[in-house]
């Protein structure tokens, strides 16, 4: 991304006066990290070709944003959200919504799986440990479970760039530490291509994560490799509050300094 903005209505979304400048290269696990309303699920949607920038340069896998067919470029992008769970039946099994990933579908019923693909979505419902799981419907599963599923649902198409809009929001404890171990195995794999991921919680980051972002009021405040982006004093200034941010066995923690 090169001098990107996002204005809607005559009001900056992302960017400032300036744009964004942001490069992610093959192999790097990103995080995206900052408060409510700093532009982090704008920045992902423009990354996905999901939203037509206002003004700047946008260049994903070697594609010009408005210069490619984006619906072309978009199955070649994961792009996980808590949006993909309401486009979903209810009634569809978790193997079904992990199968119709492989065409970006929302549905099997348009196409033919040989047995290859439906013996790929029972292994990597496995992997997820959802393999007892595998046929009942996503409408009765756990919200961490249907999680485990959208993951599942973001590899089968073998993408070559996975996006992750807060896949660990409103779980319980034992859900987001389950979400927090597959994506560490996913970071540490390197079949894996690029990933971004988008959180408000630091203790949400997976071990395995290379770099970090933070964003405040639409504007990049930090960026690079995480050890240098995300301190104390990088978060402190995201947030507009006084926080400590420490870390121990690979995992993250914020804590707010006593006055």
């Amino acid at each position: 991304m090169s001098a990107l903005r996002v204005v809607r209505d005559g009001v900056s979304i992302l960017g400032g006066s300036r744009g964004i400048d942001w490069v992610v290269r093959a192999g790097e696990r990103w995080v995206l990290v900052g408060p409510n309303g700093s532009g982090k699920t704008t920045l992902l949607k423009v990354a996905g070709m999901r939203l037509l920038p206002t003004s700047g340069s946008v260049e994903v896998l070697g594609e010009r944003f408005g210069a490619t067919d984006a619906r072309l470029l978009r199955r070649r992008v994961a792009f996980v959200s808590q949006s993909t769970l309401r486009e979903l039946r209810p009634a569809i099994s978790a193997h079904d919504a992990v199968l119709s990933g492989l065409d970006a579908a929302l549905e099997v019923w348009w196409h033919e799986y040989p047995v290859g693909d439906h013996a790929k979505a029972e292994r990597l419902l496995a992997q997820a440990g959802m393999a007892e799981r595998a046929y009942r419907e996503v409408g009765v599963l756990s919200e961490g479970e249907r999680q485990q599923v959208l993951l599942a649902r973001a590899l089968m198409g073998d993408p070559e760039l996975i996006l992750l809009d807060e896949p660990a929001a409103g779980l319980d404890l034992g859900a987001r530490e389950r979400v927090v171990e597959r994506l560490a195995a996913l970071a540490e794999d390197p079949a894996v291509p690029a990933l971004v991921l988008v959180t408000h919680h630091v203790e949400e980051i997976p071990p395995g994560t290379t770099h970090a972002a933070l964003l405040s009021g639409g504007v990049i405040v930090s960026a690079g490799p995480i050890e240098e982006a995300l301190s104390s004093e990088t978060v402190s200034q995201c947030f507009h509050m006084d926080i400590a941010i420490t870390r121990s066995s690979s995992r993250w923690q914020a804590t707010a300094r006593a006055r």
